[in-house]
């Protein structure tokens, strides 16, 4: 059974990743200690929320450092979900520009509405369509939905990085994937059996 730390810093709705994870079959912990993250076969980083709070509270707990020394120097997989997806990043522009982790190259810039009945922010159910293949999305059929709840986008530097996009506000990436670190802009965890399968996915890695 993979043991999975569960990121906890203060801005993630982590009792609904914690309850996936263990029906998924991983072993969860929630925490923000060195001790349990380096026990961890991988790693979720959930994330509800602003950019800028997100990235502060990762750097005030030393976290950053704890995860850098699991994912970039020992390479255990890690799942960025909705902002901790987009805190991959290198930098975001929500409430002023912040740097963030810079571990997936890109930017994270606020949706444009393409038309008068686009709404923003984004909330709710819409397909996923896969662009490279991964495991992370292994027998998950092209053009599923999954459950979105966000104001801001990935923009990858490069496109080797974006596994699936969603066709709203023009398109957006919603999946992305560099070596063991994979992002979803999405929630897995609120997106029923589909979602679960993606978490199954992660916890084979």
């Amino acid at each position: 059974m993979k043991r999975v730390a569960i990121i906890d810093y203060g801005m993630g709705n982590v009792d609904s990743v914690f309850r996936a994870v263990e029906e998924c079959g991983g072993s969860p912990v929630v925490t923000s200690a060195a001790a349990e993250i380096n026990d961890a076969d991988c790693l979720i980083l959930p994330g509800v929320g602003a950019f800028g709070d997100g990235i502060n509270n990762i750097r005030q707990r030393r976290l950053d450092e704890m995860m850098a020394e699991r994912v970039l120097g020992q390479g255990v997989p890690l799942l960025g979900i909705c902002l901790g997806m987009q805190l991959l990043a290198t930098k975001g522009y929500e409430f002023g520009e912040n740097s963030g982790l810079g571990w997936i190259n890109g930017e994270v810039v606020r949706l444009q509405a393409d038309n008068l009945q686009t709404r923003i922010p984004h909330v709710g159910w819409n397909e996923v369509h896969i662009k490279n293949n991964s495991p992370l999305l292994q027998g998950i059929e092209s053009g599923r939905d999954f459950y979105f709840v966000h104001s801001y986008h990935f923009v990858c530097a490069s496109s080797e990085n974006i596994l699936a996009t969603t066709p709203y506000c023009s398109g957006f990436t919603s999946v992305i994937g560099q070596k063991n670190i994979f992002g979803v802009q999405f929630h897995p965890e609120k997106s029923q059996k589909v979602g679960f399968q993606l978490l199954r996915n992660f916890l084979t890695l």
